[in-house]
């Protein structure tokens, strides 16, 4: 990880960063993002660029460098632009609209199911338009949900929490699933061709 510490991040314009009593803050257009640094790190703020420097050649020491450098260069992404996860639903009957903030959702179940919207994080339906932009082929695609937030972790959380409330099975793709993820199918037991005597 250490050859990750050492790569310089670059500030978009607009975005800001301070590092104060081994605190780093990641600021722009009003969002500010915190990160508490510990190990010796040392994080060096420049004009448009922010580097890390290490205490000493340890192994924990670089994994630590690695480790924060990629924290405060998603903490950069997350207020500069956001990050955003795809979930699909697919199966008879599987919807999902929004109920105000928070996200309520048919997922075959005997009762509705509705998922409150964590703090920082904003739920969307996605349309028709916006379901054929993204190019998930056709197969096993229902409804299209999108998780959006500054914070990369909390993004992830979310959406984790979403997809184990249905994880997808693997003949008809029934479930939720992210929209990168590959499941693998299974051919079905109707569907296998017997050839014993």
């Amino acid at each position: 990880m250490s050859r990750v510490g050492k790569e310089i991040i670059k500030l978009p314009s607009g975005t800001s960063v301070e590092f104060l009593d081994g605190v780093v803050s990641v600021s722009s257009g009003g969002k500010v993002l915190r990160q508490k640094i510990t190990g010796g790190i040392v994080v060096k703020v420049e004009a448009d660029k922010v580097t890390l420097e290490r205490p000493d050649d340890t192994r924990g020491s670089k994994a630590l460098h690695g480790l924060y450098n990629r924290l405060i260069r998603n903490m950069v992404e997350g207020v500069s632009k956001g990050f955003t996860k795809h979930l699909i639903l697919n199966g008879v009957g599987y919807r999902a609209a929004l109920k105000g903030a928070d996200l309520n959702m048919s997922l075959g179940l005997s009762h509705p199911v509705n998922v409150a919207a964590p703090n920082g994080i904003t739920f969307k339906v996605l349309n028709p338009a916006e379901v054929a932009a993204l190019n998930l082929g056709k197969e096993g695609v229902g409804a299209v949900i999108a998780v959006i937030g500054n914070d990369k972790e909390a993004v992830g959380a979310a959406a984790s929490k979403i997809r184990d409330l249905r994880p997808v099975e693997p003949y008809h793709l029934y479930g939720i699933r992210y929209s990168d993820e590959k499941v693998r199918r299974k051919e079905s037991k109707s569907g296998a061709k017997g050839g014993g005597k």
